[in-house]
């Protein structure tokens, strides 16, 4: 029994002995690897020093303190970490690792005096936690050159490189100074931080519970400061390549476009100023965000970015600038962006927006109700259709040339930027009365451009307006005891290059309850030339333009009525001797003519017809006989009409 006593003590000695040798054996490995990690960024021209390391082999936990690294020679970025403790660590190969569990406590960055903008921030996270980790074991060498975007894209490999089903950190603090720069300072808090399902830099979801900010904002005069809150921040579907591809120098020639986000959403959103300003946003949403490597280049945009802003661009320059915006926005498409309910609070009252969207190349702002000089200014939605951050940047580019103002050309390159507008629910107060204009529509398109000038085109208004006493062209109007002028218009046009063909039509209009006309005009042989900010080339093409048909129609719902009254009132004497009078004056008219043209005397005719009884229809149709220069058929108008018209078959009828 002594001798099976012995052998069991001796036993169990050895295994503790082995079981002891092997734990410092692996604590020993685990410190070679960590040590020659460490060494990795030494060689390449950093600094990197470390605390005590422990490693417990039945948890397979690693423990590594005080860290410390500064890559490269001229350290500009500070690394420290009070600690890490990976749980469950394993080797994969000799190249990654896993951990079901790594804890860094008290991690910090500090960049100082990075690019032109001379920048210095630092990020603050006192505790980060990553469930079911895998990734390299040895982090690639750093920039040396202290490129912003250059460690903007290191960062962005090495994320590439690693999986996790979980990041979070309760709270991560980020304070930056560009002042150097005049481009001001600020601190910009965030908590309840969650990354879901990292893989090799993809993410399914991020969020952050709340991000509070403050920004002082150098400017001439009086400094301002800006603080504010977002809450709800929301990211779905986030891609790190794409971004990395449009960072990578070699990818220039990649014109597909990489989704960076699926979906992001926030809100609500307070923004403050101490100048009096508070804005209130209730969400803002993005969805589809793309980039295309070919052109969203920010490396080029932070190059052009002046170190010096005291100094002014030349005029070149300022083009060159806006040139690489314009690529960089036309390299960023988004699907669809969505402002919720807007409140903008100044010292001289609260404006108010329901939603801003965009949406297919449509901008939107809806739900206007804003303070005015004269009183609240409302619109229920103003938009503008095929609208392009890159295309309204390359017009305004080529708007200025030294000093000079932009020539008509240049001006008229906005129907490029866009192909339309549109204006509905405005009400205004009108003037100092209490009286209001209110647009119901007001829309224009156009397309089929002929150089800068399009050449179809369609312009709808609806609105009531005020009568205006002090206007002598409104006089009669406010003495019949009209107050309120409701104006329909309906205005088409469009020119058909292969025909030369160009019609006027719709074209309508309708006075409220005094008339409604309509007209229809057709012009053949019209040349390509003609659209043109050139004069002298528009006149001399013009020359070839032929007049077609022309149609039109009146309706009266009061303008006779109205005539009457205002020429009674002149003459002094009854409605009905007044009438009377017009009649007789338009059928001696008729009278005269009727020898050299009996089609203007029929017309003549129905004319007075259309006076004499209220709430009749006036149609007059003009078919040239031949063929009739529009040039020549102008000149000969204003000074012998009669010769003028003696170039159609005019038909003219009246009706109710």
């Amino acid at each position: 029994m002594k001798r099976i006593l012995i052998g069991l003590i001796v036993a169990a000695v050895l295994g503790a002995g082995g079981w002891f040798g092997f734990n410092f054996y692996a604590k020993h490995r685990a410190t070679v690897e960590v040590e020659a990690a460490f060494e990795r960024i030494r060689s390449g021209g950093g600094k990197a020093s470390h605390g005590k390391i422990g490693f417990d082999l039945p948890s397979r936990t690693l423990t590594i303190e005080d860290i410390a690294i500064a890559p490269g020679d001229q350290p500009q970025a500070q690394i420290k970490l009070a600690g890490i403790t990976g749980t469950g660590v394993r080797l994969i190969d000799d190249n990654s690792f896993s951990a079901d569990s790594i804890e860094v406590r008290g991690f910090e960055v500090a960049l100082d005096q990075v690019g032109a903008a001379k920048l210095k921030a630092s990020y603050k996270i006192p505790q980060l936690i990553l469930r079911d980790y895998a990734g390299p074991v040895h982090a690639g060498n750093a920039p040396k050159d202290g490129s912003l975007i250059d460690l903007y894209r290191y960062a962005l490999d090495q994320y590439a490189n690693v999986t996790a089903s979980s990041i979070t950190a309760p709270t991560l603090t980020m304070t930056f100074d560009a002042s150097g720069s005049k481009a001001g300072s600020g601190e910009i808090a965030y908590s309840g931080l969650a990354i879901q399902n990292i893989k090799r830099g993809k993410i399914d979801a991020m969020k952050a519970d709340r991000a509070v900010f403050t920004i002082d904002v150098p400017q001439p005069g009086k400094p301002d400061k800006l603080s504010g809150e977002l809450t709800n921040v929301i990211v779905n579907d986030f891609d790190a390549t794409a971004i990395a591809a449009a960072l990578d120098p070699q990818r220039t020639g990649d014109d597909t476009y990489h989704r960076v986000y699926r979906q992001i959403s926030a809100g609500p959103y307070v923004l403050k100023s101490t100048q009096g300003v508070r804005m209130e946003i209730d969400g803002i949403s993005f969805e589809d965000i793309a980039v295309q490597p070919s052109k969203f280049r920010p490396a080029e945009i932070v190059a052009l970015l002046p170190t010096d802003r005291s100094i002014i661009p030349t005029a070149a320059q300022s083009r060159e600038m806006m040139e690489k915006l314009a690529g960089f926005y036309e390299g960023l498409r988004i699907g669809r962006i969505e402002v919720g309910k807007t409140s903008m609070g100044t010292p001289q009252g609260t404006a108010r927006i329901n939603a801003v969207r965009y949406r297919e190349g449509e901008f939107a702002v809806e739900g206007i109700d804003a303070p005015a000089p004269q009183g609240q200014f409302k619109m229920e939605r103003f938009a503008l259709k095929s609208f392009s951050a890159a295309n309204l940047m390359r017009w305004a580019a080529g708007l200025g040339n030294h000093g000079q103002p932009p020539s008509p050309d240049q001006m008229l390159g906005l129907f490029r930027v866009l192909e339309g507008a549109e204006i509905k629910g405005v009400a205004v107060p009108y003037k100092n009365t209490r009286q209001l204009v209110t647009i119901d529509t007001l829309s224009l398109n156009w397309g089929q451009l002929v150089g800068s000038i399009p050449s179809r085109a369609n312009l709808v208004v609806k609105m009531v307006t005020p009568t205006d006493p002090a206007n002598p062209a409104q006089r009669p109007l406010v003495m019949a005891g009209v107050d309120k002028l409701a104006i329909n218009l309906d205005l088409g046009a469009a020119w058909t290059e292969s025909s030369g063909a160009f019609a006027l039509a719709p074209a309508s209009i309708e006075l409220g309850s005094l008339a409604k006309a309509q007209a229809r005009l057709a012009l053949a042989n019209v040349p390509r030339g003609v659209f043109t900010t050139d004069p002298v080339q528009a006149m001399t093409d013009a020359g070839q333009i032929e007049t077609g048909a022309i149609e039109l129609s009146l309706h009266d719902s009061g303008a006779v009525d109205l005539v009457v009254a205002q020429f009674s009132r002149i003459q002094n004497v009854s409605r009905d001797a007044g009438r009377s009078a017009i009649v007789d004056m338009i059928r001696a008219q008729g009278e005269k003519i009727a020898a050299s043209n009996l089609d203007a005397k029929a017309a003549a005719d129905a004319l007075a017809d259309f006076v004499a009884t209220s709430g009749q229809t006036l149609s007059l149709k003009l078919t040239p006989l031949g063929k009739v220069p529009v040039v020549q058929l102008m000149d000969v108008l204003d000074t012998e009409p009669i010769v003028a018209l003696a170039q159609f078959r005019i038909e003219a009828s009246t009706g109710l």
